[in-house]
């Protein structure tokens, strides 16, 4: 062999046993609370540089004790092309850790596998649910939503289908932590009604905002759009699930407004982070109003209602104490300057913000049951909501180092 091809053969060898078979990942931030639940994501760019060749069904995400922990790696581009299976058609790495109180460093590792990595149970779900005409339902290990599309809101034509026109989101309540979106629709809108067993659909909208549904304040009357026109899901689980709905363009008080909603929903998270992506003709920016139904109750429930504005969160809490449905805390959380305040209207409670024409606003909104056991007073479930207006402020950092 040529000396010159002896070293070259030599060289390839050589890097190639430097290639590193597992890289560290360093999780870092700056608060002194507990983080349960955190969500990491790792762009694939930076797995792949480090661990060439990688594919998500061959390889294991471990923290310092060695613990093999469940993850997601998204696809955020289907019709993206590896020809040569080197995956690179991925877009994140996600996975969870439980941060103590005080604890404001982990370390974990990332290695390949030859065996297949095993199948996580999903703890965050998202699908259209065409056998209920056109509701989008979501869930995840905590709570559950739904929210109605087109077909709701056509007439009944003497067909005594139910009428609903409305962008406002709804609430399932959960006492366990398995998905449930799929067995209710199945047993039926008189059972989900009901808590037999798993908990129930105790959660009114009507032409409400909800929890968390938006429109355009100017001031005096907020302005709202119709029921979604279109969906398309992202990601579905494990860990995250992430999709957007479509709002046909609706008027303003003189502004023509457009919005595409993208929900991206965690495991082990009782809000929901939502951005809201708003196209605007008339005006350079708005205000919007996002909305707690003043009235969320089943009649006879005999409800006690508390609402709390805190400036220093952007935030709203509500605690509905119920006759016989337990007690129901609901919040929603504008946790960046865009926060502008607080207002009402004869069905909402509102939080304002301030957004451009073709940006995003980020908010968060959720809910938590007395009877699903976490949060049993109000006080319990401000100090949630407080710690997530502080975790969203402070997002964790990831440095990736090869081994």
């Amino acid at each position: 062999m040529k000396p010159q091809l002896l070293f070259a053969g030599l060289a390839l060898l050589s890097s190639s046993l430097l290639a590193a078979e597992k890289i560290t990942l360093t999780v870092t931030h700056s608060l002194d609370i507990a983080r349960p639940a955190e969500t990491i994501t790792v762009p694939w760019s930076e797995i792949n540089q480090h661990l060439p060749g990688a594919l998500l069904q061959h390889i294991a995400v471990k923290d310092a004790q060695g613990h093999v922990l469940p993850y997601q790696v998204t696809n955020v581009a289907p019709q993206a092309k590896d020809p040569k299976g080197q995956g690179i058609a991925y877009g994140e790495l996600i996975f969870q850790h439980d941060f103590a109180a005080g604890e404001k460093r982990a370390t974990f590792t990332v290695e390949k596998t030859e065996t297949v990595a095993p199948v996580f149970p999903s703890k965050a779900f998202a699908r259209y649910v065409p056998e209920r005409l056109d509701d989008f339902a979501w869930e995840n290990d905590k709570i559950g939503h739904r929210t109605y599309g087109p077909a709701l809101a056509e007439p009944a034509n003497g067909s005594g289908k139910e009428v609903l026109v409305t962008s406002g989101l709804d609430i399932w309540v959960k006492r366990v932590s398995y998905p449930i979106v799929d067995r209710w629709y199945n047993k039926g809108h008189d059972h989900y009604h009901k808590d037999e067993g798993e908990g129930m659909d105790l959660y009114n909208v009507g032409p409400s905002r909800g929890c968390g549904g938006l429109g355009v304040w100017d001031g005096k009357t907020l302005w709202v759009g119709r029921n979604y026109r279109g969906w398309k899901v992202i990601a579905n689980g494990p860990v995250r699930a992430i999709f957007e709905l479509t709002y046909d363009t609706w008027m303003a008080n003189g502004v023509m407004v457009s919005e595409v909603k993208r929900f991206t929903v965690d495991a082990g998270h009782n809000l929901d982070q939502i951005d809201s992506t708003f196209q605007i003709t008339g005006a350079k920016e708005v205000v919007i109003g996002i909305g707690l139904n003043k009235t969320p109750t089943d009649k006879g429930q005999e409800p006690k209602i508390t609402t709390t504005p805190t400036p220093a969160d952007g935030s709203i809490t509500q605690w509905v104490e119920q006759k016989t449905n337990g007690a129901l805390g609901t919040a929603i959380l504008v946790a960046s300057d865009a926060f502008q305040g607080f207002a009402e209207d004869d069905r909402n409670e509102l939080i304002l913000a301030k957004v451009a024409a073709g940006q995003s606003l980020r908010y968060f909104a959720g809910a938590g049951w007395s009877k699903a056991g976490e949060f049993t007073t109000y006080q319990a479930w401000k100090d949630y909501v407080a710690n997530a207006a502080a975790r969203a402020r402070a997002p964790v950092s990831v440095t990736v180092t090869p081994n």
